[in-house]
């Protein structure tokens, strides 16, 4: 769960994750709208990777990035959770 906090704590990484949900990307149509080195949006992308929220695959030249639901689900589970704890709580 740190992990994932951590890597979504970042706006570009959260505006990357928001533009997954729409369907994968290559590496370059993803870094377009950002601006920064390619090598520093790298970066953005291994913690994304290491936090488990998406995976890339790369097809001779082209790396295609698309998001992995898993750690997504794990921190709205979590969310819900956090909310049923407090509203159960008294005034």
């Amino acid at each position: 769960m740190s992990k994932i906090l951590a890597a979504l704590s970042d706006p570009t990484r959260r505006a990357v994750v928001e533009r997954l949900m729409t369907g994968q990307a290559s590496v370059s149509a993803l870094h377009t709208p950002h601006d920064m080195a390619m090598p520093t949006f790298l970066r953005h992308l291994k913690v994304l990777e290491d936090a488990g929220l998406i995976r890339s695959v790369k097809r001779g030249r082209v790396r295609t990035c698309q998001i992995a639901m898993g750690p997504i689900h794990e921190l709205q589970g979590w969310l819900e959770w956090q909310t049923t704890l407090r509203d159960d709580r008294p005034s």
